[in-house]
């Protein structure tokens, strides 16, 4: 288990269609292993407002919940993931984050966006300029300590190995739905470990403010 200075409070950021409350029986398992879990709703959680919008609300809500100083553990699922990773690379969630995991994340897009009529769907294609905006910057992911788990039984992230990327660790865990991601033994079993692991040293500074890429916005 981690020592007191390395357990931070957990954030769970959740995907499309969700609630906060997708997390109960995560946020369960994490309180009764000793972490303080917070959660939030994006609002709205259909699609319909673009990701970089639910990001500004993941600032927001951390901004009023957490003084200035306190180190975060971050937990994204599906599209949470995604909304979590604009929070950190273009909204200075770097430096203040210390474990980023993800749960079934389209990091590389999902196909499953292609005939969506909704803005923050179709940022969720693999050819969107969001998608691929976030991933022109990855080595910015290597500030945190980053997990990705993912099943290749996932049906709604096409094709599953979307949820895989080239930095970080990745887990492959055989959870049968996508949507189990979120509740299933194994997957507790993971994102427990990946918040008990100690810190390793940061790996790198990040880049002087005339290097950094500027946000993509709901725009693009």
């Amino acid at each position: 288990m981690p020592t007191t200075a390395d357990r931070h409070p957990v954030i769970l950021v959740h995907g499309l269609w969700d609630t906060a409350h997708v997390f109960k029986s995560m946020r369960l398992h994490l309180e009764t292993q000793g972490w303080d879990v917070y959660s939030l709703d994006l609002l709205p959680s259909n699609g319909s407002a673009p990701l970089d919008v639910l990001a500004h609300q993941l600032e927001h809500y951390i901004a009023k919940t957490f003084a200035p100083d306190q180190t975060l553990d971050i937990v994204g699922y599906s599209m949470g993931g995604l909304v979590s990773r604009y929070y950190l690379q273009r909204l200075g969630g770097l430096d203040r984050v210390a474990r980023f995991i993800t749960l079934s994340a389209p990091h590389k897009g999902t196909l499953a966006a292609t005939f969506s009529r909704f803005k923050g769907c179709q940022q969720m294609h693999p050819k969107h300029p969001f998608i691929q905006d976030l991933n022109r910057d990855l080595h910015q992911l290597e500030q945190v300590q980053f997990t990705s788990l993912w099943t290749p039984y996932d049906a709604i992230i096409l094709p599953s190995t979307s949820s895989i990327l080239p930095v970080g660790k990745t887990e492959r865990l055989n959870v049968p739905l996508h949507k189990f991601m979120v509740s299933d033994r194994r997957s507790l079993a993971a994102i427990t470990r990946a918040l008990a692991e100690p810190l390793r040293h940061p790996q790198s500074s990040p880049p002087p403010p005339s290097q950094t890429r500027p946000p993509v916005g709901h725009n693009a």
